[in-house]
């Protein structure tokens, strides 16, 4: 009984990192990489360090949050809260694809008059056909019929990012794919073989924000700048036990993103008004870059369908986030060791 009163204010870390996430949201929504040094191919944090005590906790109280919420939308209540959220986002999922094409133009057409910039702030560029083909782009926006030229931009784009940056620093971003599979899908008015175009974008925003979790565990110290400029954000927690904290938080929410209707938009709008407030202490360069992930977690959180399927079941949330959590994991790991010879463990 003793060990366990002495293990509540860490259990409570999880949730209490979301509250001040939403209440204080700069810090912890901000990509560290756009504000902070930082080095994709330095030594992480082994996984033997990051797999600690602390570590399986905060698994195990992210899975309880998760399956409640699982839980909830088998029951009256959960279907009262998702028609509640079908009538506050009515006005979004009626204008989602107008939304979505104005956010994507104002995006590259920011990037360009930003200058020197292939995809996201830190990804520099003194190319001028890059902001020729951004400009097009954004042009695209204006009619369906060429949404999927904006789409084949988007990805040439992102190929040039990978030449010069490599595939592990570009590994960050798979949202960029979701978006241009979203436009040519949306434009031909078509889905992939049956994913509809909503879900490709759902999973590639998913991927893309577990992946960045991941930056937390293995690479804590690219974010000690901002805490040391802001000590209130640990919770009077020590940074290491913040910061593993606030990977759970993100990965958390990124695997709620690919999972049922009222788990994923509830992540969904937690997550967005994490981004939107983080504008707010970050200024221009964070809204022009989080944009686009802004709309997508808007048209994630419009998302008004009620498909019943076996990934349903509340009793998979804690496999299905383990087997998520070990994937991640390890491909982050062994790709960065297979890349620049660095140790796992």
């Amino acid at each position: 009984m003793h060990r366990f009163a002495k293990l509540l204010p860490q259990m409570a870390a999880i949730p209490g990192a979301f509250i001040v996430n939403l209440l204080v949201p700069g810090e912890a929504s901000a990509h560290v990489k756009w504000f902070c040094a930082f080095n994709v191919a330095g030594q992480p944090v082994g996984l033997e360090n990051v797999l600690c005590p602390d570590f399986e906790l905060l698994a195990a109280v992210s899975i309880i949050i998760l399956m409640t919420g699982a839980l909830i939308e088998w029951t009256s209540l959960g279907s009262a809260i998702l028609r509640a959220l079908d009538r506050v986002t009515a006005v979004v999922h009626d204008n989602i694809e107008i939304i979505c094409r104005a956010t994507i133009a104002f995006f590259f057409i920011s990037i360009w008059a930003m200058g020197g910039i292939l995809l996201t702030p830190e990804l520099k560029t003194s190319s001028t056909i890059v902001g020729c083909i951004q400009l097009g782009i954004a042009a695209g926006m204006l009619s369906r019929r060429t949404m999927p030229l904006s789409a084949f931009g988007i990805a040439v784009i992102y190929a040039i990012a990978i030449w010069e940056y490599d595939i592990f620093h570009l590994a960050d971003y798979p949202i960029f794919l979701g978006i241009a599979a979203w436009l040519a899908l949306t434009g031909l008015q078509r889905d992939f073989f049956g994913v509809k175009a909503i879900d490709i974008l759902r999973w590639s925003a998913g991927i893309t924000l577990m992946w960045a979790s991941i930056e937390k565990w293995a690479y804590p110290e690219w974010t000690y700048p901002l805490l040391i400029q802001h000590p209130e954000m640990t919770l009077g927690f020590s940074v290491d036990f913040y910061m593993r904290a606030a990977g759970a938080v993100e990965f958390a929410a990124a695997f709620a993103l690919m999972w049922t209707p009222l788990v994923r938009r509830m992540a969904a709008i937690i997550l967005s008004g994490m981004f939107i407030g983080a504008v707010a202490e970050f200024g221009k360069i964070d809204l022009v870059g989080h944009s686009a992930i802004i709309a997508v977690l808007f048209a994630i959180a419009a998302d008004s369908r009620r498909e019943t399927k076996l990934v349903s079941r509340p009793w998979l949330v804690p496999i299905g986030y383990a087997g998520a959590l070990a994937a991640v994991l390890a491909t982050y790991y062994v790709a960065h060791s297979a890349l620049f010879g660095t140790s796992i463990t």
